[in-house]
This record gives structure tokens, sequence and C-alpha cells, in this order.
């Protein structure tokens, strides 16, 4: 189609979906928004990286043909609006694109660029792997046994921004509705006179394309784990339902691939002692099963009975080559990741839970500076690949913070597309320069006989051991 502000670049092709895969020709052409603040220092260092790994890597035989699109304070400043109709346009056409950290525009309208993209087009799942590069600074001992990927839901939850502010005529006709409709769950609100509402939707569709994903990457990369995170044992409408969903999800459409943990533990019990009664199978996968009323004693023996139904599939250890499916409480899971983080392989969760647990993970493998993501439609083929930090407009054009999370986000993105010799160079560049102890500030601060270097430096550095 026709654009008004976006210049098509000549000679480059589109990324097309054929038959639910990705068609990537030899020289795509990738929208870009170059991001507000630190965004254009770290734009220019890592589009520089990207060039270099696909030369590299295929010689001249692909290259990547870079559009500009906007969004953001450029936009802003150009065009008298923070995202144009036809950068969503560009970003539906063309499939997959790239970004840098984008403000979030103060006095209404927009509550976040970020989101709006993703809600627009649809992305579901936020991407965020998270590992530890060889050299990178951490505070946790044993940062190399980090290596997780976070499937976040990216439509739901109370980020759909459904909230009735204190003291609005809003509030009062919600907090009416909730009165007189549902007067035992008004009473459970310590006090209404002064509170703020905000909606928890979760629904039966969302969580399985989630799931769905998660399984899918998960079986496709060789994974050990999906391990459900969740909240289910305090908001077990929507949390518990997410769980309880995302098992039947899996248990359905990839039987044969998956075993969920306590269908293992019901199996390995029958595996050591083949004379194990169903009763005493239950006991030992519930502690308190002789404590139990008769009727949940009966849903234990039953899911005993459906376990072991399985044992053609998956008896006589044919589980263990399957695919683990387990679940955790969100909280549990936070303090585990730190301790035990060898235990964690895929993780698919709700939006505010995953917030927090990829931001959390960031810091144990150097920080979110570095950290990776991306917001993808798996139906669709959709993905935008962008930084997971802020815009720092105080360092903005200043040449000094780590182009890490877009140069990552774009190892990302080639792996997405394929293209695994570019990513690979990208992974060897980072970790020379990192071992190397060629950093930015950030890095150098907390290095040893480091040589603190620019923006535009380090992205030389990580080019250069390429070469390695």
């Amino acid at each position: 189609m026709a654009y008004q502000y976006i210049k098509v670049p000549s000679g480059g092709e589109k990324i097309t979906l054929q038959d639910g895969n990705l068609h990537v020709p030899d020289r795509p052409i990738i929208p870009f928004v170059e991001g507000d603040g630190t965004g254009r220092d770290i734009w220019r260092a890592a589009v520089r990286v990207f060039d270099a790994a696909v030369e590299k890597a295929y010689s001249g035989r692909r290259k990547i043909h870079w559009m500009e699109v906007y969004a953001g304070e450029k936009s802003f400043k150009l065009f008298q609006t923070w995202l144009p109709e036809e950068t969503i346009e560009a970003f539906q056409e063309f499939l997959v694109g790239i970004k840098g950290p984008l403000t979030t525009p103060v006095g209404g309208g927009i509550r976040s660029l970020n989101v709006a993209l993703r809600k627009l087009l649809d992305l579901y799942v936020c991407l965020r792997p998270v590992r530890w590069y060889r050299g990178v600074p951490s505070p946790v001992v044993h940062p190399e046994y980090v290596d997780m990927v976070i499937f976040r839901e990216n439509t739901e939850d109370i980020y759909t921004g459904i909230e009735f502010q204190y003291g609005t005529e809003e509030n009062r006709k919600f907090k009416e509705l909730l009165q007189q409709a549902f007067p035992q769950e008004y009473a459970k609100i310590r006090f209404p006179d002064t509170a703020g509402f905000s909606i928890k939707p979760v629904s039966i569709q969302g969580t399985e394309r989630l799931v769905r994903a998660a399984i899918r990457w998960a079986l496709a990369n060789r994974r050990r784990s999906v391990n459900l995170v969740h909240k289910g044992n305090i908001m077990k409408f929507t949390e518990g339902a997410f769980r309880d969903w995302g098992y039947a999800l899996a248990k359905r459409e990839f039987r044969n691939q998956i075993v969920a943990e306590r269908e293992s533990w019901i199996l390995g019990n029958k595996e050591k002692n083949p004379e194990l009664t169903v009763e005493e199978n239950a006991r030992l996968i519930e502690p308190g099963y002789d404590m139990m009323p008769p009727d949940k004693q009966a849903e234990v023996r039953a899911e005993v009975e459906a376990a072991l139904q399985l044992w053609d599939t998956h008896g006589d250890g044919q589980w263990k080559n399957m695919l683990m499916i387990k679940d955790s409480i969100a909280d549990v899971t936070l303090q585990f990741v730190l301790i035990r983080p060898r235990d964690y392989d895929v993780i698919a969760t709700l939006n505010l839970n995953g917030d927090y647990l990829s931001d959390a993970l960031a810091a144990q493998v150097g920080g979110i500076g570095i950290a990776p993501g991306a917001n993808i439609n798996f139906e669709t083929g959709h993905a935008i690949f962008e930084a997971t930090h802020g815009t720092a407009p105080k360092y903005a054009d200043l040449d000094k913070v780590n182009p890490g999370s877009v140069i990552l986000s774009g190892e990302m993105m080639f792996r997405y597309l394929g293209w695994t010799e570019a990513a690979d160079l990208i992974v060897k560049g980072m970790e020379g320069a990192i071992s190397a102890k060629t950093v930015t500030y950030d890095f150098a601060r907390l290095m040893e006989g480091a040589t603190e270097v620019k923006c535009s430096e380090f992205g030389n550095a990580v080019i250069q051991h390429m070469d390695d």
C-alpha cells in the first residue's frame, strides 16, 4: 500500500505467512522504530551489528532492507501524533519489525505506546528469554544456571486498563452496581468509600493460545518443561482457571508428547512397585489423603486411574523423554528461580506475573539493560522485537548507554526469521566483547579492569569479536 510518511525501500521484499509458516526472502523489508531518548544512540549501534552479522554470515547473499516507521516523540514532533495509523498498517503488512524504547505520552490519550502496539496487532505473547552471557557481571553466584524463556500473556489480566478511579462518577456507578448485584462480594471490600477498582479478565481463549504457543515452542526447541506460574491459591477463578485450562489444553492437544508432573509421580510410583494399588498410589501423591473427605479422596483416586490409563504410551519410563507440564505459585516461583534456577525452563504465565518475573530474572543475569524481548502473534506471524528498558532521557544523544537489549532483541528476531547463523554471530560478538571487558559504563563500574567505551564503540567491539 501507499504510505504518507513511510518510505518503502526499493529492492526489498515482504515477509509473508504461507501455510502457517513464515516465508522470509533473502532481502526482507524490516520496519523499525528507533525509539525515544537513548533509543537513537542504541539503534545506530545495533543496526550496524545486525548488518555486520548478516554480511559475515551470508557474504552478501542476504541483506536486510530497513524501513523506518514512526512512533513516540519523533513521530509527535514530525506529524503531531504519537502513533500514526500507517505505522500500525506497516507492521501489519510487513509482519516482522523491531523497535527501541518509547516514551509514554503525558496528559492522557494512549496509556502506553508499547501496550497500544501489542493490542492493535493482537501480539498476545510477550516472549522474554533470560540467560547469562559469559562475562556479564551478576549479583548471583551461578548466573550460568539461569536459562529460561518466559511466555507472558500480553492482552488480558489487569493490564486491560479497566479501572474506576476513586472520586469519579464511573467509580460511583460501578460501586453501586457491585453493591446491588453482588452484595456478598461488596461486603468483602474493606474501605469501599475510598477505593479505586480494577477488573482482571482471564479467558479460556487467551489462556489456551498462550499455553499452546509455549508448548509448541518448547517441543520445537527440545526444552525440558513448561511451568504454568499463577496465584491460583488466592485468585481461584482467574489465575486458578489459567492453571486448569492450561493443563486441559496440554492434555487435549499434546497428549502423546507431554506428561503432567503429577502423572509422572503416579507412573513413577507404579514403575517402582507394580503391585501398588490405586489407593496406595493416591496416598503417595497426596500426603494428606487420609484426612480428606470421601469426595476428595475419590477425586485423587480418579486422577490416579486416569494417569495409569496412559501406561501404553507413557509407562515403563517413556514419560521421562516427554515434555513435563507443571505449575507453581507465583511468589514461590520468585524465590525458586533465585535459589533453584535449574528447576525452571519454559514459563507460561499471566501478564502481571510475567512482568515481575521477567525483570527479576533479568537482574540475575546482568540487568534489564541487556534483556531482550518480543511481542508475537504465532497464528498471524506478526512480531515486534523490542528493548525492554526505558528511554533514559538524561543520557539521550550522549553515546553512553548499553545497546545490548536491542542487539539481543535483534538476535531473537534473526532466530525467528530462521537466520540462525547471523544470530549465532551476534551472541559470539556480545560474549567476546564482554569477556574482553570492553563494555559500556553500566558494566564497567561492576568489573575490575574493564575498559569503558561508548555505546557506538561497544557496537564496534561486538562486530570485531564476531571474527574471533
